[in-house]
């Protein structure tokens, strides 16, 4: 059996904060920690393995509940793997998404420069554009 880690050295293990530990705990994402006597707590290889799962969903832009979603599917054994694709493609669709509307804000936003002289002079067409939104 292999030790058991306190929070500390469970994060420099990870790569995860402690803070972020606790919060995966606390979001049921990662089981209950048992505690020593003076309350610390106990991490063994499971639960850092489970902790890189989640770094490494969230590296990967997943939310808190499709991380959810991914843990559940990783432990059952039973699971069809159509339903882990789904969730990936359903992903890759709203990260396409965003990454569709960044490139709009990038091209408006570099448009709206070429257009401003920068130099002294107030007129600058950037707060022209963005005080049109408030009317």
């Amino acid at each position: 059996m292999s030790p058991l880690l306190h929070i500390g050295e469970a994060s420099k293990r990870t790569g995860v904060s402690p803070k972020m530990i606790r919060h995966y705990e606390g979001l049921g994402l990662l089981p209950e920690a048992p505690r020593t006597e003076s309350g610390y707590r106990l991490y063994d290889e499971a639960a850092l393995h489970t902790v890189h799962f989640i770094r490494r969903a969230r590296d990967l832009g997943f939310g808190m509940a499709d991380i959810a979603q991914l843990l559940d599917l990783w432990r059952n054994r039973r699971r069809a793997s159509a339903t882990v694709k789904r969730l990936a493609l359903d992903h890759v669709a709203a990260l396409q998404q965003r990454i569709d509307e960044l490139e709009a804000m990038k091209r408006t936003l570099a448009r709206l420069a070429s257009e401003c002289h920068g130099n002294e002079r107030s007129a600058c067409p950037i707060l022209d554009d963005l005080a049109q939104s408030c009317a």
